[in-house]
Parts: structure tokens; sequence; C-alpha cells
């Protein structure tokens, strides 16, 4: 009987994780100890447990509050520009931002376009490519071949991800950045404010130029 009894349960616990497997994306809650990410606020865990097979997206709306950059991180975000442009042009605030999460068929991950509006002119439009492979687990591919490998922690009520290094890929080739050449440590946060609202931080700081970029900007679920 007992025997019977742990059999159902490990069946209990297969079936569980099939239709968890099915219904939900698992691959960013892999990458944080089971028991920090049961910790995070339930709409964190939602946001980043979507399925987006199909053609689904995940759509989320609001403003940019703050931004503010040096005159180095400013041109820094001027040159970038060659490569597709990943970082925000302007210190616009209380301007419209959206952001779109599809998955990425031909990556294996996902493709997420940030736009941000301006006060004059057209919208900046930023895409990326979040893969889940390299040594830390996640990468973010942002063009002409240059990425970053993020660490990814839990922070209370959100989730932090921290440059670990930059590189170069072309084919298989890969060949990882010096720091020398790097723009600096990127920090991104998610932090949940309830009410289907939560803060998009960016921060990106040179170890010897300090602080060269900073942005926030506050999103609602869609």
């Amino acid at each position: 009987m007992r025997q019977q009894g742990k059999k159902k349960q490990c069946d209990d616990r297969r079936q569980r994780a099939a239709c968890e497997a099915e219904f939900f994306d698992l691959r960013f809650r892999a990458l944080l100890p089971r028991a920090d990410w049961d910790a995070l606020p339930g709409a964190v865990r939602s946001r980043f447990s979507k399925r987006l097979a199909n053609g689904k997206v995940a759509l989320y709306a609001g403003d940019i509050k703050e931004a503010r950059f040096s005159r180095i991180g400013w041109c820094m975000a001027q040159l970038l520009r060659v490569i597709g442009g990943p970082l925000p042009l302007r210190r616009d605030i209380d301007v419209p931002a959206a952001v779109c999460v599809a998955e990425d068929g031909e990556g294996g991950g996902q493709i997420w376009t940030r736009v941000y509006h301006h006060a004059k002119g057209f919208p900046q439009m930023i895409n990326s490519a979040k893969r889940f492979a390299g040594p830390t687990g996640l990468e973010e591919h942002i063009g002409m071949g240059i990425g970053m490998a993020l660490r990814v922690r839990a922070i209370g009520n959100g989730l932090a991800f921290t440059s670990d290094h930059y590189f170069w890929q072309a084919g298989k080739f890969r060949m990882r950045l010096p720091r020398w050449i790097a723009p600096g440590e990127t920090k991104v946060r998610h932090i949940d404010r309830g009410h289907g609202k939560f803060d998009f931080t960016l921060r990106l700081k040179h170890k010897l130029f300090g602080e060269l970029i900073w942005q926030r900007a506050v999103f609602r679920d869609q």
C-alpha cells in the first residue's frame, strides 16, 4: 500500500509538471532557486511565465518617469545607434512607452520590443532577443552579433538582471569582449508595485566614469 501511495504521488508530480510545461513557460523560473522564485509576487511570476507560442504576445503600456545621462553616456547611446540603438536616446519624461514580448522561433528565446515616445518627432524602437543559453543561462542579443550574458536574481518584490560580460558572436564563433572595451555594468530591474503595475529601471554604470545612463518607467499589465 505504501509503495502504491508513493507511486501515485510520483505520478501526480509528473502530471503537474507536464501540465505546467504545457501551459507555462518555465525558462525564467529555471534560472532561480525554487525558494526564491516561489517568494516572488504572483504578478511577477505570471509575467515571466507566459507561454507565447503560436503567435501570442505580451503587452505592457506605461510612461517614462525618469531619464538622465552623463555626457559620456549620451555620446555612447548615440554611437551605439550603428548596431540598432539598444539604449534610450533622449531625456524626455512623462511620455508614453510600450513593451511587446513575443516568442523567437529562430533563436529559441523571446523578442522584446520597447517603444519610447518623444516630446517631438517619431518614437524610438529598441529590439533585442533574450536567449536561454550561455554560461549564465540567459543572454541578450542587441544586434550586429553583440550581446551580453545576464545573471538573474530575486530582489524581494521583483527581479534584477545584471550583465556578467559582453561578447561578439558570428555563427559558431564567439569572442568575449575585454573589460576595457565594454560599456560598463548594465543592471535592469523589474519591481512589482501591485495593482497590475511595475517599475522598469535601467542603469548603465562604468567603473571609471560612474553612472552613464539611468531610466525608470512605470508599466501596466494589458
